[in-house]
């Protein structure tokens, strides 16, 4: 009986965290569908002018991900929420460069509801978007995974609560919770005011 595609993927993350080298040749093949819907996610939230194409992003993030992450991957929300990590971090390291050439490069305040909203037309500020949430993950390092696995992962309530290894409700509070902190943080208050 052939295997799911799921499957396969799940039993191939264990053998790159065995140490397989080549299984990691075998892994891009079959979440590359994947990874390029969740770098188009990613890169629709930039600015107009982008160069980035996704598959340049796809590409560079794999190579991230086998190359520096510890690859003991427990599942395919796992692997994902890494991927996503990596690609927020590449786009980061992308909108640094652009603001320090412009010396600050006009950034510009953002609503949660454009934040969170995956319907969002407006470019957001990737950068005052990372500010918030690494002192959220300061604060609360789960709510900073689950954002992480919902926005930037794409993952349902359900996968990121296996990938956390918590219940759905947990997640589904959570997720509220980090919500509405990322909006009273990015919502023009001082500075880490979010425990008024």
């Amino acid at each position: 009986m052939e295997s799911s595609p799921a499957d396969r993927v799940t039993r191939i993350l264990a053998a790159v965290g065995a140490g397989k080298a080549r299984a990691a040749d075998e892994l891009l093949p079959l979440v590359y569908d994947e990874l390029r819907v969740l770098a188009g996610r990613q890169l629709a939230a930039e600015p107009p002018g982008q160069t980035l194409q996704p598959t340049a992003l796809v590409h560079e993030a794999y190579l991230r991900l086998v190359r520096d992450e510890p690859a003991t991957w427990e599942n395919r929300g796992h692997f994902y929420g890494a991927a996503a990590r990596a690609m927020r971090r590449i786009l980061i390291e992308r909108a640094r460069k652009r603001a320090a050439a412009r010396h600050g490069g006009g950034r510009r305040r953002v609503t949660l509801s454009e934040v969170a909203s995956e319907e969002a037309t407006d470019p957001l500020d990737l950068l005052a978007l990372d500010e918030a949430l690494s002192r959220l993950e300061r604060r609360d390092p789960r709510m900073s995974e689950i954002v992480m696995l919902r926005y930037f992962a794409g993952l349902g309530v359900e996968d990121a609560a296996a990938a956390l290894g918590v219940s759905v409700r947990t997640v589904k509070r959570d997720w509220a919770v980090a919500r509405a902190w990322l909006f009273e943080e990015m919502s023009g208050g001082e500075e880490g005011s979010g425990g008024r």
